[in-house]
């Protein structure tokens, strides 16, 4: 399954597209926060990147020049008015640019997706009917998010995030069927995290596995006073890692 950076300002027609396209890659969002893009490319090191102009002002889309000025192979499509369109030529003329006024035809990206990435559109419309099941990573350290990532994407449809806050609007957004959460983070730390997942009814009963790198009696004990699902050391294996969360979620 192909990995997409989805960039857009968060509104109907974002959701609805990545409604649509989730079923059949991996997306990443990166919403609102446009400072962001060049980081989300670094740990998600994506197939391919749409970015939604729509409701996006003028610093936002000079903000999207690092993505053509420091990622030129990595396919790149806009969607958007043409006035929109118009205003990013200046930073990229080689890209595919598609335009909607009301609706954002799902169909029409996806097809066009597999023809720009020469995959055939038949294979991943069947491989969508497979729906994997979410895997939220929380961790405030760049290269964990990657790697556990690379261990997961076979497996699962993974998101990631790289501070409690962060997790906590990436979760209110899409519901995860499962949370790794590093316990130690600054700021707001996996036992906050924890904290404000189980003080909201509407995710409490999400399985949370908590990541630690600390392997003594003290602090694995301070941490299974908060009742996770489970717990890994730091650093952990790919069989470790995935065997815990199919005895968790399947």
């Amino acid at each position: 399954m192909k990995k997409i950076l989805f960039i857009s300002k968060t509104n109907n027609d974002s959701k609805k597209l990545n409604d649509y396209l989730q079923k059949y890659f991996r997306i990443q969002l990166c919403l609102d926060n446009f400072s962001s893009v060049e980081s989300m490319l670094t740990l998600v090191e994506p197939d391919f990147i749409i970015c939604l102009l729509q409701d996006m002002t003028d610093d936002d889309i000079r903000k999207l020049g690092v993505i053509p000025k420091n990622y030129p192979r990595i396919p790149l499509m806009t969607v958007g008015s043409e006035e929109k369109i118009k205003s990013y030529e200046h930073i990229c003329k080689n890209m595919q640019n598609y335009r909607f006024e009301r609706e954002v035809d799902g169909e029409l990206i996806l097809r066009s997706i597999c023809n720009i990435l020469k995959i055939k559109v038949e294979n991943v419309l069947k491989a969508g009917t497979d729906e994997k099941k979410e895997v939220l990573i929380v961790d405030d350290d760049a290269m964990t998010l990657r790697s556990i990532k690379k261990m997961l994407d076979d497996y699962y449809s993974v998101s990631i995030a790289n501070s409690g806050m962060k997790a906590m609007t990436s979760i209110g957004k899409k519901r995860p069927d499962l949370i790794l959460l590093d316990y130690e983070m600054p700021v707001c730390d996996g036992k906050q995290t924890l904290e404000m997942i189980k003080a909201d009814d509407d995710i409490k009963d999400i399985p949370v596995v908590f990541l630690t790198g600390v392997n003594d009696r003290e602090h694995i004990e301070a941490v299974l006073k908060l009742l996770p699902s489970g717990y890994l050391l730091k650093p952990v294996s790919q069989t470790k890692l995935v065997s815990t969360i199919k005895n968790i979620i399947g």
